[in-house]
């Protein structure tokens, strides 16, 4: 078995793990045979690998490989059946530094999520003290069941961390999402776990996230398709390098769990510009990354508006007021302000304009010409830009990696 690509990737950051202690939780699914190439990665920069497979896991790849290319004895039992040896999934908890599980199936998501602990794998990651990543993979109907949502999203909440699957071509020879992300990238995400510094310690940043709505009558309104999930994703960074973190949040269905982050929810803009305005001033960092919408109609109707005896409706729109600029008036020495930009056409232009009317430090760009960024992805492609004339590209990636990118560039101002 051959693994060239990812060899070189892992010998180019030679040692950049070494010391780590990493549980490679391994699960039944045909995507078992990617966690010989992940574990080969994690050897090779130096980290010291436990493999504990479940008995299902055994069915797709051999312990034999696992234990040749981690060296050491494979966990899947709780005990060895011919010497009784006990295997203590509370030392294992102790010794890691990092749980990573890939592949998660259903049925250990499950588990996982309601405290099943009838196999060693589960009973280990009930003990641990340590970060956790999961990888999930199965078949589409199964991801997209409300039994694997709800459960996912209950380790979500427990601080679990999910690489979110990827879509293709499954095992069923369905097309949809289901794929484990590759293992090139879930070795990036172990990467950057351990290179995660605690450079904003003692700074207070505010976050805008999510769109808001305008109402028009108690059952519509105007809006947008943001998620917010760009805004969670900086906050959930900020939080994990050491600030405390105030993220306003427009109406979406995300939730947060690291107990730096205060969480307030709002619906409008006006709302949204208050809870800014309530805690700017003693903010050093300000992300304005919501999707605030620029207008609101001029009149709410109290009650639903009837469509009988209407053909032709009239909505008379307002202008809302701009958040990042409001803030921009008012800027404080030394604070970093950061502006969002979603362009269609003449975007670096566009964007600059924005960061010198709004006196923003950054402007994160971002284009709807970009396949897999922007609104509703798990995924963005941004560009970087200064005040101070520079710029910075990147690729498209996962949206907290995402997050990694703008933050190391506001923590560069810092420093």
């Amino acid at each position: 078995m051959s693994f060239p690509c990812y060899i070189l990737k892992a010998e180019n950051k030679m040692g950049i793990l070494s010391g780590k202690h990493i549980v490679l939780g391994i699960t039944g699914g045909i995507a078992a045979y990617k966690s010989v190439t992940l574990l080969r990665l994690l050897v090779k920069a130096g980290a010291e690998v436990q493999v504990v497979i479940t008995p299902s896991g055994k069915e797709f790849i051999t312990p034999v490989t696992l234990a040749a290319l981690s060296g050491k004895p494979v966990v899947s039992e709780f005990f060895s059946a011919n010497t009784g040896e006990w295997h203590s999934h509370v030392d294992l908890g102790l010794w890691a530094d990092l749980m990573v599980i890939a592949p998660a199936t259903a049925s250990t998501i499950g588990k996982m999520a309601n405290g099943i602990a009838d196999n060693m794998l589960v009973t280990t990651y009930l003990s641990a003290k340590e970060h956790v990543m999961i990888a999930p993979a199965m078949d589409l109907d199964m991801m997209s069941h409300p039994s694997t949502v709800r459960n996912l999203k209950t380790l979500k909440e427990d601080g679990v961390e999910i690489i979110e699957s990827a879509s293709g071509e499954l095992a069923s020879h369905l097309v949809g999402k289901g794929r484990m992300e590759e293992p090139e990238r879930i070795f990036d995400r172990v990467v950057a776990f351990f290179n995660k510094k605690k450079d904003l310690t003692g700074k207070k940043v505010v976050i805008t996230a999510g769109p808001t709505y305008e109402k028009i009558d108690p059952v519509r309104f105007i809006g947008n398709y943001s998620t917010g999930k760009m805004g969670f994703a900086i906050a959930e960074e900020c939080a994990e390098r050491g600030a405390d973190v105030v993220l306003v949040a427009g109406p979406v269905n995300i939730t947060v769990s690291h107990p730096n982050i205060q969480r307030i929810d709002v619906g409008n803009a006006r709302e949204m510009l208050a809870a800014v305005e309530t805690v700017a001033a003693k903010s050093d960092i300000a992300v304005f990354s919501a999707a605030v919408a620029d207008y609101r109609p001029q009149s709410y109707s109290d009650s639903k508006i009837k469509r009988e005896g209407i053909d032709d409706m009239e909505l008379r729109l307002i202008k809302n007021p701009d958040i990042a600029a409001a803030i921009g008036k008012i800027k404080k020495a030394g604070q970093i302000l950061v502006g969002f930009a979603l362009e269609t056409d003449n975007e670096r232009e566009n964007a600059l304009r924005k960061m010198r009317n709004k006196n923003l430090d950054f402007v994160v760009l971002n284009s709807l010409n970009d396949k897999g960024a922007c609104f509703g992805t798990d995924t963005n492609k941004i560009t970087i830009l200064d005040a101070g004339g520079g710029e910075r590209n990147f690729e498209l990636k996962d949206k907290r990696l995402v997050a990694k990118d703008i933050i190391d560039a506001v923590v560069s101002v810092l420093e």
